[in-house]
């Protein structure tokens, strides 16, 4: 039987052929391949080869290395804080409310500081009452470029106890707060205390201070140093100078202070700047919004990182610490509060775990009303398992771009990356929040006693590690912290015991008015939170020490 009479076949089998050989060629071309290699995701920590009897190893960011350098600035130019303000920008850009340039932010910031050190004594120490606006960042600016101290509060339940324990010798106020704050000092006098007023200050509806207190309004001191500040120079500083303090209350609720130098918080903006992956980095056409308080050393941290990219800045309703009205809640229209400032549409988002389980349940329940949901639910799904993440997708032209535009308005076109820290994520509403935006969502951890971030996941790490109370991990350490555990049983594979930090980015325990620090140099700061090591590299919070 000739060779050709079995290779006769009919039209039918031809095209089933094709079809089967296009369905293999498509599967395998057009799989969609995964962001980041899989071994970085493996390995997201590097860690010592020899560690402490009960402690665990040293943990350090895989980018790092056990023997790299810790980034302490973002440029080599850039040594103290005021320094973030780059000259080169020419161009303005909107903080809050206010269109500005650099140059006209630092002669505000060399008018303000001018003013406030002739009325000030030697020595000063200044408290910021003030709610997130343009004002804290020319009083922080101000106070650090002509070094005098600063403090700020983590919370607002601590005023009375700074107030008795650490009394500050100028106080800068938010009108609003100012008669809550009148009604304090009766029980905190024995010295000269200024009260610089933000807004409209009106004698005649205030309650009369003391003898002892002095009210000076805010234009008042910046006008007055602008006549001056040719003449004031500001003194030489250098990155280990200390130049404020944050007060914060612990688990067990005890107050303590962080003392700050300007490296430290230089150090915090080349962490945030890291979060980002390359291909989305920050710039000066990027908004940037976030619910962390500017009272907070990583709310600071964020606000410096703005103004080093010239990028556009607000915060929320949410982190208005000093507000006389019920403090808002972290939702969705916590996030849609950004609106109210004539910012463009924010790019980066720094939210809290409330505002993406409010975000993502509101755009999903939109979503479920295609009844294509089933389908491009599938398919997300099977592109996470594969580490890839688009918006661009057939899926969201069809179903979730309405989705998100229902929700989040023009944001929903522009957002391109989510940084949320603030407090216990759950992997559910990490995977919802994923399909939901399709933009990498960083899942972080912050501390009060750092200026950046202390653990961050990859950010195009959308993998879902199992865990015992549902908690999403929070990647390995940041680019310039390390991190041990201390009290771990060496019978357990992942290690469970206290964490511990150091690094640039982590600020000093202050003890008391001797300005005296736990540790010298190099030593380890005491979190008070216990964490799990896990495999991987990646960590857990667990909960706090007793």
């Amino acid at each position: 039987m000739p060779l050709s009479d079995y290779l006769v076949t009919d039209d039918l089998t031809i095209v089933l052929g094709i079809i089967g050989a296009s369905v293999y060629l498509l599967q395998n071309l057009y799989k969609p391949q995964p962001l980041v290699h899989p071994i970085i995701l493996g390995r997201q920590s590097d860690t010592g080869r020899v560690r402490h009897p009960g402690e665990s190893v040293v943990y350090r960011n895989y980018g790092t290395g056990l023997m790299g350098r810790f980034p302490i600035r973002p440029d080599k130019d850039v040594h103290v804080v005021n320094d973030l303000v780059r000259p080169q920008f020419e161009s303005s850009r909107t903080l809050w409310s206010t269109k500005i340039t650099n140059a006209q932010l630092n002669e505000r910031v060399t008018a303000f500081g001018s003013g406030i050190v002739h009325i000030l004594s030697r020595q000063p120490n200044v408290l910021l009452l003030l709610n997130d606006g343009i004002e804290f960042l020319i009083a922080d600016l101000a106070l650090a470029k002509f070094a005098i101290s600063s403090m700020t509060l983590c919370s607002p339940r601590l005023l009375s106890r700074v107030l008795e324990t650490h009394p500050p010798s100028a106080i800068i106020v938010d009108v609003d707060f100012l008669p809550r704050l009148l009604e304090m000092l009766p029980n905190v006098r024995g010295h000269q205390l200024k009260i610089i007023v933000v807004g409209q200050y009106e004698e005649k509806t205030m309650s009369k201070p003391s003898s002892e207190v002095e009210i000076i309004t805010w234009a008042q001191v910046e006008a007055d140093g602008a006549k001056t500040a040719d003449s004031t120079p500001p003194p030489a500083r250098s990155p280990d100078d200390a130049y404020t303090v944050a007060f914060f209350e612990t688990s067990t609720g005890e107050m303590r202070g962080v003392r700050f130098t300007h490296e430290n918080m230089t150090s915090g903006v080349a962490a945030i700047r890291a979060l980002p992956p390359a291909s989305v980095g920050l710039s000066s056409l990027d908004t940037i919004v976030s619910c962390h308080s500017l009272s907070t050393p990583y709310g600071r941290g964020i606000a410096y990182t703005a103004l080093y990219d010239n990028a556009s800045f607000a915060t929320l309703d949410s982190a208005r610490m000093y507000n006389t009205a019920s403090q808002a809640n972290k939702d969705l229209k916590d996030i849609l509060s950004a609106r109210r400032f004539p910012i463009p549409h924010p790019t980066v988002l720094f939210a809290e775990p409330g505002h993406l389980e409010d975000l993502s349940a509101s755009i999903l329940k939109e979503a479920k009303a295609s009844w294509l949901f089933s389908l491009a639910w599938r398919h997300k799904l099977a592109g996470f398992a594969e580490g890839f993440i688009s918006k661009v997708s057939l899926w969201d032209r069809m179903v979730f771009d309405n989705a998100r535009e229902h929700a989040l308005n023009h944001m929903a076109s522009t957002l391109k990356v989510v940084v949320v820290s603030g407090g216990p994520l759950s992997n559910e509403t990490l995977m919802l929040t994923r399909v939901a935006l399709s933009v990498p969502v960083i899942n972080s951890h912050m501390h009060p006693c750092a200026s950046g971030p202390v653990f961050a996941t990859n950010a195009f790490d959308v993998q879902v590690l199992p865990s015992a109370d549902g908690r999403a991990h929070v990647g390995g350490p940041s680019v310039n912290v390390e991190a041990k555990l201390k009290g771990v049983s060496d019978a357990e594979v992942d290690p469970v015991g206290e964490l511990v930090l150091r690094g640039p980015s982590v600020g000093r325990y202050w003890v008391g008015d001797e300005e005296e620090e736990h540790g010298g140099e190099g030593a380890w700061t005491e979190t008070g939170e216990v964490a799990r090591a896990m495999t991987n590299g990646a960590f857990s919070l667990v909960g706090h020490t007793a």
